[in-house]
């Protein structure tokens, strides 16, 4: 007999497939036992690839939960304490200070300047990586932990974001000169676009994005979420947090943002992506 799945069944199911993939278990393992139990090999396989790929609301709005962060205004990050100074509920944002200092912010500027390239985006039908007009700067990733230094940011990002170090992409430190932008977009990767599935596979959906600010802009150059008109100023050592995944699989359509245009001087951040699961690439 073949198994339909409505929402109460699909919440239970998504939270046993889940589980089996923090466990290691591939998706084709996870689609045989599914089907082995009686469901249609489709809907298990649609299933499993949606858990990895989240989705937008259909029939209701997205449901704001309490997420990862402590709720504290202050709270210790691995190796420093860090200040809350501002929160948001629509969209879940989060403006720390503290989170690195001064001398962090230039050591992590000075590392990656001889390693630029032009900044890409991922082609929406063939997912890979292209030069767009969308956005105007270079950048570099670091490998995960890839040295000593590296590896206090990436663990006290971890514990600041209180998401597995394992899950997190590599740093990826960016630069903007006068001019320099990127229009708005989403950090998650369009569940529907062609190109978003490849991605899937390397730890599933994004859920969350920390941008530290590695220098105070002159002018322009802010963070605006273009769905509340909200945005943030630069300023070195101060971090933006914003969580775009629910935990029941669902997109926040209101994290939409964008870095504005640099008006006056130079702006350096740091980003830190998280996955769903273990990130592996």
């Amino acid at each position: 007999m073949t198994v339909a799945l409505d929402v109460s069944w699909r919440r239970c199911i998504n939270s046993w497939i889940s589980e089996c993939l923090e466990n290691g278990h591939t998706v084709e393992s996870i689609v045989q036992s599914m089907a082995g139990d009686g469901f249609d090999k489709d809907i298990a396989t649609e299933t499993v690839h949606t858990l990895l790929a989240g989705e937008f609301p259909a029939d209701s709005s997205y449901e704001y939960d309490s997420g990862p962060i402590s709720p504290d205004r202050s709270f210790h990050a691995h190796d420093r304490t860090v200040h809350v100074l501002l929160r948001t509920e629509k969209p879940q944002t989060i403006l720390f200070g503290d989170v690195l200092s001064a001398d962090e912010c230039d050591q992590l500027i000075q590392l990656s300047r001889p390693r630029m390239q032009p900044s890409t985006i991922i082609d929406s039908e063939t997912g890979q990586l292209v030069p767009a007009d969308s956005r105007a700067s270079e950048s570099y990733t670091f490998a995960l932990s890839e040295d000593p230094f590296i590896d206090r940011i990436d663990r006290r990002i971890s514990a600041l974001m209180n998401w597995p170090l394992e899950y997190g992409e590599g740093l990826q430190v960016v630069h903007y000169g006068v001019g320099g932008e990127f229009l708005p977009h989403f950090d998650f990767y369009p569940p529907k676009d062609p190109g978003s599935a490849a991605h899937f596979l390397f730890g599933g959906q994004r859920v969350a994005t920390l941008i530290v600010y590695l220098n105070d802009v002159e002018a322009g150059g802010a963070t605006e979420f273009t769905e509340t008109g909200m945005s943030f100023t630069p300023r070195m050592g101060q971090a933006l947090y914003f969580r775009y995944f629910n935990n029941i699989g669902q997109l926040d359509p209101m994290t939409r943002h964008a870095g504005l245009p640099v008006l006056t001087g130079e702006k350096w951040i740091v980003t830190k992506w998280m996955r769903r699961y273990r990130y592996h690439r």
